[in-house]
Formats: C-alpha cells, sequence, structure tokens
C-alpha cells in the first residue's frame, strides 16, 4: 500500500481531532493550535512515556513540545501515529514516528546499532510499504 506526503502546512483530519487516549496524556492535546516549527524540538532519543509515571507539571509541556514545535508533519500510517520531518535543533533533518505512548526517530527495523536514516531513505521505505512499520503491523 503506497503513501503520499501531506501538503505542506496541512494537518489530516485525525491529528485535529486527536483525544487523550490516543497519546496516554490526561492533557487534552489541542490539534487545532498553530504549529511552531521555528521553536525547538524538545527530544534527542526515543522516549516512551506509557512506561513513565506521568507527571502532569513536567510530562504535558513536553508532550505538547513534542507534537507541536520544530517539526512539519508529513503523513501518518493510521490514527493516531504520524511521521514528522524534524526543522530545528539537534535532530533536524531527522525523520521522526509520533506513536500513541511512543516517539522515535526512524531508523529501518528499529533496532539498536542501525544507522541514521535520512528523509530520502525514509520516504522511499514509506512509499513501498516496507519500513518496520510493515513489519509491526503484520506481526
Amino acid at each position: 500500500m503506497a503513501h503520499a506526503l501531506l501538503p505542506l502546512g496541512r494537518l489530516p483530519e485525525n491529528w485535529q481531532s486527536w483525544k487523550a487516549d490516543c497519546w496516554l496524556s490526561p492533557e487534552p492535546f489541542d490539534g487545532t493550535a498553530v504549529r511552531k516549527f521555528t521553536e525547538l524540538f524538545p527530544l534527542e532519543e526515543e522516549w516512551q512515556w506509557e512506561y513513565d509515571y506521568y507527571d502532569d507539571d513536567e510530562h504535558s509541556p513536553l508532550l505538547h513540545g513534542i507534537y507541536q514545535n520544530g517539526s512539519v508533519l508529513l503523513g501518518g500510517n493510521h490514527d493516531c501515529e504520524f511521521w514528522v520531518l524534524v526543522v530545528t535543533g539537534t535532530q533536524r533533518g531527522r525523520v521522526w514516528w509520533l506513536g500513541d505512548g511512543c516517539v522515535a526517530p526512524y531508523a529501518d527495523a528499529g533496532e539498536e546499532g542501525e544507522p541514521e536514516t535520512d528523509f530520502v531513505a525514509w520516504f522511499q521505505d514509506w512509499q513501498a510499504d516496507r519500513g518496520w512499520w510493515s513489519r509491526h503491523l503484520d506481526g
């Protein structure tokens, strides 16, 4: 199944109507808020908050920053899972996966020791539906 990139600046309907249960946060996510492309993307490595003790004061601002700051929305595989291209900070130029309870930089197979994958490699994998998500969704 081939996928297409979203037009620049476009948000899919499921992004705008996200519910807290999609991203495991007690704080509602405002998917209609203006995205802040010039603000720093706040992470440098994978974070699985579904396994952390959730602290509203610490985690909610970080989650909102992950979903609103320093990235361009590329598209998604299905509800509650999206791909972004980071445009600020140390992760600039890398594609990240935003999922329900986890956010991670893209590297094919998702295994430790994999080299960093650039945008072109991610796009080719996504178009051909041959990235790690295909194996994950099939299994």
